[in-house]
């Protein structure tokens, strides 16, 4: 399987990193191994300087060296005296360094080729005794170069290894994000309800519980535009129902259609698309306010019905959702009704109420939020178009519930303006 984009980022930051860490690390290491072989030379030289300090002795105002005691330093230390090489072999390499720094008379180091030379007076008493020494750096040399070649290849094996390490771990980490993917797809064609569940604290389980509340919130959507085709079907099925009988009727007796049939059932069809569109457009309606007693005067135009106190007041919904919540609720209660429907108001603390009444048989206790739902319908009592109400009145912050009081009784709260 080849790199994602973010795995390539995330091991090449890895990588890099490791290799900035590696390279301080062998940059580091080196100096300070420069630095302690440098001091061990210049150990070494003042070692040799006082051995051969120890053969110098004077006798008779004269400088002399104790025999046999310096010969083993003959090729690698020279003793001088007022300027003149008294004792050692002159090396031809280093014979005119050597020479310079025994006649200065003068504490002081010297690198030249692939030598140190060390020049260090002696305190003699009217003379000026020098001793040179010197110190093959060829060994020293050759180990910071294998210490420094060992110091590369165990820098890029961490950094391989780092990047191992970080492929490792990032597939590992990205592994729960493809799985969550290839389950996403396949909820998505076979299950939707389906969530990932992951119970982890980490970023990916955060991860995977916003995402099934996502899946819930679109669950939920898709859950709501069922219920709205449902309401559709059922609140336009009625009229369309009764004009194809009307015009069936008038074909097969080849009478005329009677007008105030087909009249009312256009009425009441446009009436049905009217609420189903103000129930979409509810969640993107801009705040309105409007009176509430011009509303339900519109409401109850050309409806037998009448309006029991209904105060001067303001509500702070569109006029359009008053009649949209209302005008159903009198249908309905107007198709029940014994013999009459009324409307009464009334002004709490907690909102505006409207009372939409009938002396029907009105709602059984144990029906009344299912007297909401789509289709639901007793012995033909209710049902018809409550469902798209509740709808609108759960978007608009309309309050509705159904009573059961002996009669048909359903109360609307609208929040005051």
């Amino acid at each position: 399987m080849g790199l994602s984009g973010f795995q390539s980022r995330i091991i090449s930051l890895a990588v890099l990193t490791a290799t900035l860490v590696v390279a301080v690390f062998v940059v580091l290491s080196h100096v300070l191994l420069t630095r302690s072989t440098d001091a061990d030379i210049r150990t070494l030289a003042r070692t040799r300087v006082e051995a051969v300090a120890g053969t110098v002795q004077v006798h008779n105002g004269k400088v002399r060296l104790v025999e046999g005691t310096g010969d083993a330093f003959d090729t690698v230390a020279w003793v001088f005296e007022d300027g003149y090489l008294i004792d050692g072999v002159d090396h031809p390499t280093v014979a005119a360094a050597v020479d310079r720094l025994g006649s200065t008379g003068q504490d002081e180091f010297l690198i030249t080729d692939r030598y140190l030379l060390h020049a260090e007076p002696l305190p003699v008493k009217g003379h000026q005794v020098t001793i040179v020494v010197t110190v093959d750096l060829t060994s020293y040399e050759h180990s910071e170069q294998r210490s420094l070649v060992m110091s590369l290849a165990l820098g890029a094996l961490a950094v391989a290894l780092a990047g191992f390490i970080a492929y490792l771990g990032v597939s590992r980490a990205l592994r729960v994000v493809q799985r969550m993917s290839v389950l996403a797809d396949e909820w998505g064609n076979h299950d939707p309800t389906r969530r990932f569940g992951l119970e982890s604290r980490d970023e990916f389980g955060a991860l995977a519980r916003t995402l099934d509340r996502l899946l819930d919130r679109v669950s939920d959507t898709i859950a709501d535009e069922r219920r709205l085709t449902d309401e559709i079907a059922h609140e336009l099925r009625t009229p369309i129902a009764v004009l194809r009988g009307e015009a069936q009727l008038a074909e097969l007796s080849s009478t005329h259609i009677e007008p105030q049939v087909v009249l009312t059932e256009a009425d009441r069809l446009d009436t049905a698309v009217s609420t189903i569109l103000d129930a979409a457009r509810s969640r993107t309606r801009q705040a309105e306010t409007c009176r509430l007693a011009v509303a339900l005067r519109h409401v109850c135009r050309g409806r037998e019905v009448r309006v029991d106190s209904a105060p001067d007041v303001a509500v702070a919904v569109p006029a359009g959702v008053v009649t949209s919540v209302v005008a159903p609720l009198l249908d309905n209660a107007i198709r029940h009704a014994r013999t009459s429907a009324f409307l009464q108001v009334e002004t709490t603390d907690h909102g505006i109420l409207v009372h939409v009444l009938d002396d029907g048989p009105g709602f059984r206790p144990d029906e009344l939020e299912r007297v909401f739902e789509a289709g639901h319908s007793a012995s033909d009592r209710h049902g018809l178009g409550l469902a798209v109400v509740r709808r609108i009145a759960n978007a608009t912050g309309v309050g509705v519930r159904a009573v059961a009081d002996g009669r048909g009784h359903v109360e609307v709260r609208f929040p005051p303006a």
